[in-house]
């Protein structure tokens, strides 16, 4: 059996009508630990197979938690219940920092952290369900990063959450193996839902909505590893229009507003049966690192910038593309199409290997009337094309991501 381990705050009003001397309660008074103290220590004194219970109420914490006991349950009694506030943080990275395996947290909020809300570094079967992570003024450049943030995890799952106005993803999950994100909502962060560096993930039946990207599956150079085999599915991915808010420098700050899907120097990529529209950018970006920002030199010889066997096939794409949020393809948006027209809803920088033979499957579609439109980046947007001929073709389909003992 697990051992409970709950807190309970017992309020000294009512004892003014006990036989203890006042002077007494007032040396209770001051001797009881704050809620932070008691926390905390139940977070150093951890034991395998802890269940620590987080009562009803809205905590204050003035510096940051820290777990690094495995087998550990943190459980609240409800998002919108259990809220644990770090709006006078004064210390500490993050939130919840959690340097453990077999950790599970549940049902309660992390609001307004300096840093990330929830960062677990390097653990194995990582569940996190029914979590909020929030910054309550609404987008600004001053929150935190990321809201939930497992990295070199695996075996992880992330499920019925919440991510509100992380300045960068509110959903992100790095360098890890084996992945599941699926039931959760993403709005108003700079990324919706970002998956980087990591090797089979299955992202499914989310809500990604108001973010200035809403979901992203990107490989990033000179990380320890490269990421691939990402299925993106039955989601609602639509009006990811909000302005990018993230710091300068960073990686998502070159993330256009208004895109729905974004795609970068990633591969063996599925997006299906997904419900996409009304991103002012485009519905799906699809571009190589070269786009993103970066130049030859900045990343190792071993990376591979080019996104290749992408599949796209059998989503529900409504109007979208009408406002790029870049001046040089709202440029090619009106030249190609029209003042009045839209961008077809897969936009591709069409950087590729110049060591393959064709693009023949690097983007493969088979989505009714969707079109690719390749900008021809790398020569300066000169040869704008919609021909669909290396587009037409289909991939071998990824498998279900399995995790174990779930």
């Amino acid at each position: 059996m697990p051992r409970v381990v709950t807190l309970i705050i017992i309020s000294l009003a009512g004892l003014n009508g006990c036989s203890q001397p006042t002077s007494d309660v007032a040396q209770q008074t001051t001797s009881t630990p704050s809620y932070e103290e008691q926390l905390r220590l139940q977070l150093e004194t951890a034991k395998p197979g802890d269940v620590i219970v987080i009562p009803e109420g809205v905590h204050n914490f003035k510096r940051s938690l820290t777990l690094n006991t495995d087998n550990v349950t943190i459980r609240g009694a409800g998002m919108d219940k259990s809220i644990l506030s770090f709006k006078d943080q004064i210390a500490g990275a993050e939130g919840l920092l959690v340097n453990a395996s077999d950790f599970t947290i549940e049902d309660l909020a992390i609001e307004d952290t300096k840093g990330d809300a929830l960062k677990i570094n390097e653990g194995k079967n990582i569940v996190i369900r029914r979590v909020r992570t929030e910054w309550t003024n609404g987008p600004s450049t001053e929150n935190g990063s990321y809201g939930i943030y497992p990295v070199q995890t695996e075996n992880t799952l992330i499920e019925g959450s919440v991510a509100i106005a992380a300045s960068d993803a509110g959903i992100y999950v790095g360098q890890s193996r084996f992945v599941v994100v699926r039931n959760n909502l993403a709005e108003f962060n700079v990324a919706g839902i970002e998956i980087e560096n990591t090797v089979h993930a299955d992202v499914y039946k989310n809500v990604a909505t108001n973010n200035t990207g809403g979901i992203l599956v990107f490989n990033m150079p000179n990380l320890p590893q490269e990421g691939h085999s990402t299925r993106v599915f039955d989601n609602d991915i639509t009006d990811n229009n909000t302005p990018n808010f993230a710091p300068a420098g960073t990686a998502v700050a070159g993330v256009p507003a208004g895109s729905g899907i974004l795609i970068n120097s990633n591969d063996k990529v599925e997006i299906f049966a997904n419900r996409i529209g009304n991103n002012q950018t485009a519905n799906v970006l699809i571009s190589s690192v070269f786009s993103a920002g970066y130049s030859e030199r900045t990343f190792a010889d071993a990376f591979d910038p080019y996104p290749e066997t992408i599949y796209i096939y059998d989503n529900e794409f409504s109007p979208g593309g009408n406002a790029p949020d870049r001046e040089e393809l709202e440029t090619l948006r009106i030249a190609a199409f029209g003042v009045d027209g839209r961008l077809p809803d897969i936009v591709w920088d069409g950087v590729t290997n110049p060591e393959r033979d064709s693009p023949l499957g690097v983007i493969c579609v088979d989505n009714g009337e969707a079109l690719v439109v390749n900008v021809d980046a790398q020569n300066g947007y000169q040869n704008i094309s919609t021909d669909m001929t290396n587009h037409r073709c289909t991939h071998e389909k990824l498998a279900a991501v399995s995790l174990t003992a779930r």
